[in-house]
């Protein structure tokens, strides 16, 4: 048998309070897709930092072509042809494409070498990119490009990409795959982690499972169901969300005519909008990345002011009003940026269910803060949203981006809110913590609220929408019923098709 490019015989990583890998083993074949499954916090952002250089293991050992590999540092891990494309683009708006990627290497070539590079890389992998384009102009899937290309001058012989179709659109994410399918002919292995499973089906050679930090099984993407890729990751049954029949009622939030200047160069402006959403509706907005989602948000949620009557809740102007007084109307948000945005990094998990919690739990009167009441909030999130952590005393940037999710989501939905308005509610969320928080919105319209529900996943807002409505550009199309919509109809909408009528067959 050939020696693997990469073996990994019984890392283990602890932290205080928590196991993240425990003696976990398997082998990555030269020129193999090979998929790293688990749900949130089951230990595989540990496990490749490991292998890329950011954490040091406790106890095991990893071969490169049956050498021994520690590196101690990510410059040495590329040194050695490990290259990653990370969830979060490290990348600076204000520079261009080819200064972003010279800031990435060791000892850069002369800028016009290496935008002739650039061009020359990216074009032969299908991934076309404009050297001299500003980064802070290009869309998100152009952003990830920048990353990959950046990893492809690195000519690796393992590429890491963590949740790398997150903000592609379905024809991005096709090119993105022919790119790795030829990077697989050419010889290079992939390491890729996602909770896309029937992309991992399409995409993937081989997968190893991880529950709670440890391996508990192998599998063959296209010979194994999404469900039950799934339910191996779970170790339980997954659950399906259901929706009740329900009668929508008035319209709770309104907006009208509203048109917002963009909030900085690298902004979207908000153009002429029109929504309204009634009790115990679902209504979900579909768009690519940086077509107004966040801008949306901060309006409805009153981080964005506006003219007084341009929003209105159950007809009163409510434009002017800020978050807090909009949270104590029964207005609640949950922006798409965890970590700085819907979290304080650096405050505990009681800290944060306190931000924005106070008003609506009552955890303040006269100004003092009732602490006792805030830890039981908090710990009521993380019972009823299933969130793992060693305990509600630990910092939010402790957790994983999932688990992260969970608490954000499950602090505002026990705010039992009548307007909720979420901004990627699943995003790197397992399989079954997704159906869970799909089941608390619907449960929340269920219950007579208006949920607002922004999302890349058109799969999602599909199960969970009873109108839908594409941004793009700032603009809002005429919301649709859910029911029935086609795939292709969904396309020009979200293309910018505004207010045409599809023409059908």
């Amino acid at each position: 048998m050939s020696v693997p490019l990469l073996s990994l015989q019984g890392l283990t990583k602890a932290y205080p309070g928590v196991v993240a890998n425990d003696s976990v083993s398997f082998d990555i074949g030269e020129g193999e897709v090979h998929a790293l499954l688990g749900e949130n916090g089951a230990g595989k952002s540990t496990l490749v930092k490991m292998i890329y250089g950011l954490v040091k293991p406790d106890s095991g050992q990893m071969l490169l072509r049956g050498t021994p590999y520690a590196p101690p540092e990510p410059r040495a891990a590329r040194g050695d042809g490990i290259a990653m494309v990370f969830q979060h683009f490290s990348l600076f708006d204000a520079l261009n494409v080819a200064e972003n990627i010279a800031l990435g290497m060791e000892n850069p070539p002369a800028m016009k070498d290496l935008a002739a590079r650039i061009r020359e890389v990216s074009e032969s992998y299908g991934l076309p990119l404009d050297p001299y384009r500003t980064v802070g102009d290009l869309s998100a899937g152009e952003r990830q490009r920048v990353e990959i290309i950046r990893c492809l001058l690195q000519d690796p012989k393992l590429l890491i990409m963590d949740e790398p179709t997150s903000v592609l659109t379905p024809q991005e994410v096709e090119i993105l795959f022919q790119t790795l399918q030829k990077l697989r002919s050419e010889g290079t292995s992939i390491l890729y982690i996602s909770h896309k499973l029937e992309e991992i089906r399409t995409l993937c050679d081989h997968a190893t499972i991880l529950r709670l930090g440890k391996n508990v099984g192998e599998c063959t993407p296209a010979e194994t169901s999404a469900r039950e890729m799934a339910e191996l990751m779970v170790g339980s049954t997954l659950h399906t969300p259901e929706r009740a029949g329900r009668e929508l009622g008035d319209v709770a939030l309104d907006i009208s005519g509203l048109s917002v200047p963009a909030p900085s160069a690298f902004g979207t402006a908000l153009k002429n909008m029109h929504l309204s959403v009634r009790k115990g509706e679902v209504l979900g907005i579909g768009g690519v990345a940086g077509n107004g989602q966040d801008e949306l948000l901060n309006v409805l949620s009153g981080e964005t002011l506006t003219e007084a009557d341009a929003v209105k809740l159950n007809g009163a102007p409510i434009g002017q009003l800020g978050p807090v007084e909009r949270r104590r109307l029964g207005v609640l948000a949950a922006p798409e940026e965890r970590l700085g945005h819907a979290a304080a990094p650096d405050m505990s998990l009681i800290e944060n269910a306190m931000l924005t919690g106070a008003v609506r739990q009552g955890l303040e009167t006269n100004g003092f803060l009732n602490w006792g009441a805030a830890k039981g909030f908090a710990e009521n999130i993380i019972e009823a949203f299933d969130v793992r952590t060693p305990g509600p005393e630990n910092a939010a940037r402790s957790l994983s981006g999932g688990n992260l999710q969970k608490f954000v989501i499950g602090r505002e939905v026990l705010q039992d809110p009548d307007v909720l308005v979420v901004n990627q509610p699943t995003w790197g969320v397992d399989a079954a913590a997704a159906a869970d928080i799909r089941q608390s919105l619907l449960d929340l319209a269920d219950k007579g609220a208006a949920v607002i529900c922004i999302s890349q996943d058109l799969d999602e807002l599909m199960e969970i929408s009873d109108n839908f409505a594409a941004l793009n550009e700032g603009r809002l199309s005429a919301p649709r019923p859910a029911a029935g919509l086609t795939v292709d109809e969904i396309g020009l909408m979200l293309g910018g098709a505004h207010g045409m009528e599809v023409a059908h067959d």
